[in-house]
C-alpha cells in the first residue's frame, strides 16, 4: 500500500497535516472555506462531473400561490403567522436577529423535515422552501445557517434526487437525524373516518399506509408533500376528504386526528442530513460517520478493490448507493466489438463508521484512490444514535 504524502488535501481549503510516524497523525485544518470536499488525485486530471456544473440561469427559488392563498383566506387565525416558503425577494430582504440557528427545509410548516430540523436545533428558526434544491441554494446565499434533507426511508428506500444534489451543490454534511414517522390520518373537525371517500398525502406516505386506506375503500390523491396535503383539507373543507400526515400539521391546520401510527411498518424510519457551507473538525469523542463519493478506473474486480480498503482496516460500511455517472452514463466493454457492447458508468456513495480524525479512515482514503479516477468526501459528522 503506497503512503500518504505529507498533505493530504480533502479540500482545496482543508488540509491535514501528517507526521512521518505511521498511526500518529497531527492535524492542521489551515482554513475553513465553502468548498467541496475532495480528494485531490495526485497526478491525475479530473474533470468536473456534470452533476457539478452550475447552471447560472436556473431560478432561485420557486413562491407557493396555494400558502398565499391560504393566508388570504384566513382558515385559521393562528396560520396567518406561518413563515411563508423562500421567493426571490429574499434575496434582497432575509430578517436576520442573530439569536437562532435558521434552518432550511423543503415543504410547508409541518411536514417530517422541520420535525427533522427541530429535533436537531429545538431552538432553531425554521425556514420552509419550495423544492429540495431551494434548500441548498439558501444556504449557499447566506439566507440560513443550514439545511436539512431527507436521503431515505426505512420502507421506500434511498431518495435518489437528494443523491444527485449533494454532489451537483458544495456543501459539507454535518450532522444527520433520524425521525421515527408516525402518520396520522387528519380530518375535518367532527368527521369520522368512516365518512371519508378520498386521502390526500405524499405518494410514499400513501404507499406506506396501504393496508388501512385499502380497508376504508378511499381514493388515493396525491400531494406535493404531507404538510401540503394537510393544508389542502383545510383550504378546500370536503368534509369527505382526509388527509396523511404528521400530528404537528394537525395541530398547525386546525384538522382532527382521525389514527394514529396507520403506516403499515411501525418501524418507519427517516434518515436526514444536515448540511452547511463549511465543514465540521472531526473528532473521536462519540461515534462518527464519513460519506464520500467516487468513481473507479476501468478493470476486473475493481469495485472489490474499493470496498476492500475498508475492510482491511476494520471499518463498517453502513450504506452503499450507485448513481450512473451522468458525464458518461455508457461505457464501451471492447473497442473490437464496434461498441455494440456497453454497460453503465456510475458513481458510488458510501457511508462509513468512522471519524476522518482516525488514522483509519486517512489511510483507507488514500488506499482507495489509487482504484479511483475521482473522490469527494462529503462530510464527516456525528451519528445519530437516538429516536
Amino acid at each position: 500500500m503506497a503512503l500518504l504524502k505529507p498533505f493530504f488535501y480533502l479540500s482545496p481549503s482543508l488540509s491535514i497535516n501528517y507526521s512521518t510516524q505511521i498511526g500518529n497523525p497531527r492535524y492542521n485544518f489551515l482554513k475553513w472555506g465553502c468548498s467541496c470536499s475532495s480528494l485531490a488525485l495526485p497526478n491525475k486530471a479530473i474533470t468536473p462531473l456534470e452533476d457539478e456544473k452550475k447552471n447560472p440561469n436556473a431560478p432561485f427559488l420557486h413562491s407557493s400561490e396555494r400558502l398565499h392563498q391560504f393566508h388570504s383566506k384566513g382558515i385559521h387565525k393562528d396560520l396567518n403567522s406561518l413563515p411563508k416558503p423562500l421567493t426571490e425577494v429574499s434575496l434582497t430582504s432575509s430578517p436576520r436577529d442573530g439569536s437562532k440557528v435558521r434552518v432550511a427545509y423543503q415543504g410547508l410548516p409541518g411536514a417530517y423535515s422541520e420535525d427533522a430540523a427541530l429535533k436537531a436545533y429545538p431552538n432553531c428558526e425554521t425556514v420552509p422552501c419550495d423544492e429540495f434544491e431551494d434548500t441548498f441554494k439558501a444556504v449557499e446565499l447566506w439566507l440560513v445557517e443550514k439545511a436539512v434533507l431527507p436521503i431515505e426511508n426505512s420502507v421506500g428506500g434511498s431518495i435518489h434526487r437528494n443523491y444527485d444534489l449533494l454532489l451537483r451543490h458544495r456543501l459539507h454534511i454535518v450532522g444527520e437525524v433520524q425521525l421515527q414517522v408516525n402518520h396520522c390520518l387528519l380530518g375535518l373537525p367532527g368527521v369520522r373516518k368512516e365518512e371519508l371517500k378520498g386521502v390526500v398525502s405524499h405518494p410514499q406516505a400513501l404507499a406506506q399506509c396501504e393496508m388501512v386506506l385499502n380497508d376504508l375503500a378511499v381514493l388515493k390523491i396525491s400531494a406535493h408533500d404531507t404538510a401540503a396535503a394537510a393544508q389542502s383539507v383545510a383550504l378546500n373543507c370536503v368534509r369527505e376528504t382526509g388527509a396523511i400526515a404528521s400530528s404537528r400539521a394537525a395541530n398547525i391546520y386546525g384538522l382532527n386526528i382521525l389514527a394514529e401510527r396507520i403506516q403499515d411498518d411501525d418501524e418507519n424510519i427517516t434518515r436526514f442530513l444536515i448540511l452547511a457551507r463549511e465543514p465540521i473538525i472531526p473528532g473521536t469523542d462519540r461515534p462518527y460517520k464519513t460519506s464520500i463519493v467516487f468513481s473507479l478506473e476501468e478493470g476486473p474486480g475493481v469495485l472489490f478493490k474499493a470496498l476492500a480498503v475498508f475492510a482491511l482496516r476494520n471499518i463498517n460500511l453502513s450504506k452503499i448507493e450507485s448513481r450512473p455517472l451522468k458525464q458518461r452514463p455508457l461505457r464501451v466493454v471492447d473497442d473490437s466489438n464496434e461498441g455494440s457492447a456497453k454497460y453503465f458508468d456510475y458513481l458510488f456513495y458510501i457511508d462509513f463508521e468512522a471519524s476522518m480524525a482516525d488514522p483509519r479512515a486517512q489511510y483507507a482514503l488514500g488506499h482507495l484512490q489509487e482504484f479511483g479516477r475521482f473522490l469527494r468526501v462529503l462530510g464527516c459528522y456525528p451519528m445519530d444514535t437516538v429516536l
